[in-house]
């Protein structure tokens, strides 16, 4: 055993509790809940599979168990050849035991993380990144209600689902683990009251538990027969289902309770509706050639039905608890003229108002699903008729019925429902979620060389210089005449660009301008690619006037995204450059006067590595504040960042809260979108108490960071010395990836990228180009691909290299520099934060598990080269975090992650092992198919036990 893995083997046997500490644990019911679905599904593999293949499971997780904490050779051994003499349907048994256990295992943790939460609001102790907290501290601060209304009153705080190639999650398994947390929900309430009422020897309690666990058995049972992966490819429409599953599980009831909370705790003040959802699923083109008009028009269709419907059932539910006559209580005469519109005649509603009213209401919804989806509501008290056309005109007919109850003393029965459906039409609308448009600047410019071909304006705009272009683009801007010719044929790439932009005009007239406002351009590198989008927009009337006439407006924002480390760099210069174009300030103004711009994290990261990734970003924030910060004064012009974080840590993932509070001076001021992706979804969402909480840690974060300004400036020796260990951390970072021979042969072999790859989860590609490029390879599926061989290595490499070389600087004394680094660890939030996430994702590396997926490479020279040169780094970065935080165990600062780790990671353990041994079969020649699929359950298993690793 190397130097680095007994060093990794020995931070994880001391993070284990000890026999007394595990006695009275505070974890105890969470341990009690993965033994009863343990057992549950122990049960269910000896039912369904036979005592054979239940004691192969246990034999195979005892030696795991034992690898991973004794760090026991005779296990490791015994393990191999135990496996390599398994048959594969022996391993596939095998694999899908323990990753239904992961999933198990996650639904218990994310119930006792619901559970502690309640124990510490009952003792008063509520927890940081809570609205309570939040609103506390402003008050302390001596900021009022009406200032904290008033923010939010310009603020917009948008979670953006996206789908992404490591998404890999089944509908129907997530109905079934959505029934099984609310049983551990019910299970919980029955020793509760067993507890409260001392009935625990009373008849009732046991049998109510036996219920219970029947019905946790079948549900279990039911997963156990369902299958884990698609056996086609997954479509945009799967995509979209997917992601709206999350609106109605979480998203449409939870939000309006965190308005409710916020306008509670603000002492009645009203509060704008600013957290709002977006989506990039059916819009997002990017590399996905799946992505059409027709699937945009699919995305808000389906949208709307979700939205419509989910109305529909609250005002059906409405008019059955608003039984209030007119004979008892008095109503306003607006209440009763909205009643006598009201197609309802039946005689036995004449005296109930309310109740005519809902019907009628009921009847025009109905109609607008009609009209809007082409569906049909479920229920009819009198035939649809007369849509509404708009949200607005829906809410201020509920809004009729909400001010005669509070008129008439009728508050208290508008609390249940009738107040979040109304917040609920203000947030959602009749689109449910502004959906996104993306597409890479390239395909503009092939779009636009082509349109001025044609129209005989310029043959060669390929090939002008940026300024030439500008120039072009910018008189093409004042005329007002179209580019394209009648009867002229075109590329099926142009028709199907300008196909997206026809179709974003019509959806937004069908559906309301909040269904579409952004217009995101990845790989932005010049001011052209930015004129480009205007101009097309201006070419299907999504531009009204020319560019600098005095009322000219644009309906929607283009949003440049800045990816690579060259194109941060260059970002703020290029954003000032395009506002210094004549009209553009002027044209931003007149509409809206936000302008978005997204940072991405992931290629940042895949070019330059985990520091200087985030330094980059760091910097190009401080810049494009100190523009905006002009733009402000001269046109009114507000920023707001767009962060485009990943899942796992090397791009951009890690706790949301930190996340916000960590960002520059300047950068949020009420203002963020920030991507959700991946498996992170479904871990933060699907589960609507665990969703809500995360939705309030974005809102608190945004007040704090807006209201409190908790970053302040950094000092230019933290400046300095973080560019100093930026430039050593990517020289590191890209000696290995990119300059050390073989590399690229290494990763593909000693992780399973080729295997994702094959794997039925996402709609799009896992590289843009047919190559095994480091380059071309999307920085998904790259880190992905480490996560599942436990090295982690976008998460942390060179970071170690770069505290390093700092201590050892010639002339300089290393106690002074290394005081100076735990001095920004203490003092300065960006530096804190992005050593506690590599903190995390060490913790989550695992070298021995990385060591066996490094057999798979054949070239025993080329693996034994990088794979020291991986392990050195790791040395060096799990030591120089213990040298900064002064903490030598991993996670000593996050007991929460610690206690899921411990909990969980034996079971996954055993997955990595049948992973590698399925991928070292398949890839000499046995090319059985179940097989393959035994690997592509392990990814899911592996992908579901990591959780952040989309």
């Amino acid at each position: 055993m190397t130097a680095a893995i007994k060093k990794d083997r020995d931070q994880r046997a001391r993070a284990l509790p000890s026999k007394a500490a595990r006695k009275n644990d505070k974890d105890q019911p969470l341990i009690d809940d993965i033994r009863l679905l343990g057992r549950i599904l122990g049960d269910i593999i000896r039912e369904q599979e036979g005592v054979a293949v239940y004691e192969l499971i246990e034999q195979v997780r005892q030696l795991s168990v034992a690898f991973r904490r004794d760090q026991d050779h005779e296990a490791d051994k015994t393990l191999k050849k135990l496996l390599k003499g398994l048959s594969t349907d022996q391993t596939v048994s095998v694999i899908r035991a323990f990753t239904y256990f992961s999933h198990l295992a996650n639904l218990a943790e994310d119930r006792h993380h619901i559970r502690r939460r309640a124990v510490h609001e009952r003792a008063g102790n509520t927890q940081e990144g809570s609205i309570e907290v939040a609103l506390s501290r402003l008050r302390w601060a001596g900021i009022t209600p009406d200032e904290i209304a008033h923010t939010l009153a310009q603020a917009y705080v948008s979670p953006v689902l996206t789908a992404h190639p490591t998404e890999v999650q089944r509908q129907s398994i997530l109905q079934a683990e959505h029934d099984i947390a609310r049983l551990l929900v019910d299970r919980d309430d029955i020793l509760a009251r067993a507890q409260l009422f001392n009935s625990a020897k009373d008849a009732l309690t046991p049998r109510e538990l036996a219920t219970n666990e029947a019905m946790l058995r079948a549900r279990v049972a039911q997963l156990w027969m369902t299958r884990l992966l698609r056996y086609s490819k997954l479509t945009v429409a799967d995509e979209i289902e997917n992601a709206l599953s999350y609106y109605e599980a979480t998203f449409l009831r939870e939000i309006p309770k965190i308005y409710a909370a916020l306008e509670d705790a603000l002492e009645g003040q009203t509060v704008h509706s600013f957290l709002r959802m977006g989506q990039w699923i059916g819009g997002d083109r990017d590399g996905n050639p799946n992505v059409t008009a027709p699937t945009l028009e699919l995305a808000l269709r389906r949208q709307s039905d979700v939205v419509l419907r989910h109305y529909l059932t609250e005002v059906h539910y409405l008019g059955g608890e608003l039984s209030v006559s007119a004979r008892l209580v008095e109503v306003s005469a607006a209440m009763q003229a909205l009643a006598s519109a009201s197609p309802d005649n039946n005689p036995h509603r004449q005296d109930e108002p309310y109740r005519r009213a809902l019907t009628g209401i009921y009847a025009r919804l109905a109609a607008s699903l009609t009209h809007l989806t082409g569906g049909q509501a479920a229920r009819h008290a009198v035939a649809p008729h007369n849509p509404y056309l708009k949200a607005q005109e829906f809410l201020e007919d509920l809004q009729i019925i909400h001010d005669s109850l509070q008129a008439h003393h009728g508050e208290s029965l508008a609390v249940q429902r009738l107040h979040p459906l109304m917040r609920a039409v203000q947030v959602f609308g009749f689109c449910l979620s502004t959906v996104d448009l993306r597409q890479s600047s390239d395909k503009h410019e092939a779009v636009m060389a082509e349109l001025l071909a044609v129209a005989q304006v310029e043959n060669h705009y390929t090939q002008l210089d940026e300024a030439a272009k500008c120039a072009l683009l910018q008189r093409l801007l004042q005329e007002a005449r179209p580019l394209r010719v009648m009867g002229a044929s075109y590329s099926d790439l142009a028709c199907s660009e300008l196909a997206i932009f026809e179709m974003a005009k019509t959806m937004r007239q069908r559906y309301g301008r909040e269904a579409i406002i952004h217009y995101i351009i990845s790989h932005t590198e010049s001011v052209s690619d930015l004129l480009e989008v205007l101009l097309l927009q201006k070419e299907v009337g999504l531009m009204q006037g020319t560019l600098e006439q005095a009322d000219a407006s644009l309906d929607l924002i283009v949003v440049p995204l800045f990816e690579t480390i060259g194109d941060l760099r260059a970002a703020s210069a290029i954003m000032r450059a395009y506002f210094a174009v004549p009209g553009v300030a002027g044209l931003l103004q007149r509409s809206g006067a936000v302008q978005d711009i997204m940072l991405g994290y992931s290629d940042s990261n895949k070019d330059g590595g985990i520091f200087t990734s985030n330094w980059e970003l760091y910097q190009a924030e401080l810049a494009l504040v100190e523009l905006f910060d002009e733009l402000q004064k001269q046109f009114g012009l507000r920023l707001r960042m767009f962060h485009g974080r990943g899942g796992t840590v090397g791009r951009g993932g890690g706790p949301s809260y930190q996340a916000i509070l960590a960002q520059p001076p300047g950068t949020v001021r009420g203002q963020i979108r920030l991507t959700e992706q991946g498996e992170v979804i479904a871990s933060k969402y699907s589960n609507p108490d665990i969703g809500r909480r995360n939705l309030e840690t974005l809102v608190a974060a945004t007040l704090e960071a807006t209201l409190l300004q908790p970053t302040k400036s950094a000092t230019k020796a933290f400046l300095q010395t973080a560019e100093l260990l930026s430039q050593s951390s990517m020289g590191a970072y890209r000696k290995l990836v990119y300059e050390t021979a073989g590399f690229a042969d290494y990763f593909f072999s000693a992780t399973p990228i080729r295997e994702i790859a094959e794997l039925n989860i996402g709609s799009r590609p896992a590289s843009r180009k047919a190559t095994q490029a480091i380059e071309d390879l999307r920085a998904i599926p790259w880190g992905f691909s480490w996560g599942q061989c436990r090295l982690t290595l976008p998460g942390w490499y060179g970071f170690g290299s770069a505290v390093q070389a700092f201590l050892q600087a010639q002339g300089a004394d290393p106690r002074r520099q290394l005081a100076l680094l735990q001095k920004m660890y203490r003092q300065w939030p960006f530096f804190k934060t992005l050593l506690s996430n590599m903190d995390m994702v060490l913790a989550k590396s695992d070298l021995a598990l990385a060591s066996r997926y490094s057999e798979l490479v054949t070239d025993a020279r080329l693996r034994k080269r990088i794979f020291s040169s991986i392990e050195a780094e790791w040395l060096r970065t799990t030591e120089a975090l213990a040298q900064i935080t002064e903490e030598s165990d991993r996670l000593a600062s996050n007991p929460a992650l610690a206690r899921s780790i411990r909990h969980r990671f034996p079971y996954i353990d055993p997955l990595h092992h049948l992973q590698v041994e399925l991928v070292r079969r398949w890839r000499t020649g046995q090319t059985d198919e179940r097989l393959k699929n035994g690997i592509h359950i392990s990814i899911n298993g592996i992908a579901a036990g990591l959780r952040n690793t989309g």
